[in-house]
């Protein structure tokens, strides 16, 4: 009788594992994934995210900017005339024309005016979120936050209209709250295409998951006479 081969394949011995508690368990392939107690849960509300909130680095900065320069100025003249010296030019001047003019002068109003706007402007910039365009996508998950830039929004619906049979060419603006399609058709009934395009336009503004679906606003023209 010849021996078997030194390669040949043996049956592993098996360990009971209640007999031997000690012994470590290995999981199968199939069970890498952590318990279900651990996965993090659905978001119960799937239209919890809210839009996303812009740094505004660059308005601050120019605020921080101006703030520290004129605090700086100030506060060196003050120092300087606490130590004996006069004050500046501009502030001699600026206190004398406050003195002199009164609150109803054009000059004073235009500059109330300016500082109004710009105080207006700094508040609406903290209270509004910016980045408007970002379209904010829905919560599979509560630690999950998504959003579509609005040309990648108006890509897709673009691809979705031009498959449609007898479009020759689309053109799609991506608003906030509304989707403008324009469409050329071509060797086809208007009616069917326009049937089949608000089919796939509804569908893709479906499939792009968004918190707020844009109101389709969809026209479609022939292509127009030749010569």
């Amino acid at each position: 009788m010849s021996e078997p081969p030194q390669d040949a394949t043996r049956p592993m011995p098996v360990v009971d594992t209640e007999k031997h508690p000690d012994t470590e368990k290995h999981p199968g392939p199939e069970r890498h994934a952590p318990p279900a107690a651990q996965q993090p849960a659905l978001s119960p509300d799937a239209r919890g995210s809210g839009r996303f909130w812009s740094a505004r680095r660059v308005p601050s900065a120019i605020v921080a900017l101006l703030t520290l320069g004129g605090a700086g100025l100030l506060l060196y003249d003050v120092v300087a005339v606490r130590a004996g010296y006069p004050a500046m030019y501009w502030r001699r001047e600026l206190a004398r024309q406050l003195a002199e003019r009164p609150l109803d002068d054009i000059p004073v109003l235009a500059g109330a005016a300016f500082v109004t706007a710009v105080g207006l402007w700094l508040i609406l910039l903290a209270i509004t979120p910016g980045l408007r365009n970002l379209l904010p996508m829905l919560r599979p998950r509560y630690d999950v936050r998504a959003a579509l830039t609005r040309d990648a929004a108006a890509q897709v619906l673009r691809d979705r209209a031009v498959e449609v049979s007898g479009v020759r060419e689309a053109r799609v603006r991506m608003r906030r709250r509304r989707a403008e399609v324009r469409v050329i058709s071509h060797f086809r009934d208007p009616a069917e295409v326009r049937s089949d395009l608000d089919t796939a336009l509804a569908g893709a503004v479906t499939d792009l998951g968004l918190v707020r679906r844009p109101k389709l606003s969809v026209r479609l023209r022939g292509p127009g006479k030749k010569g």
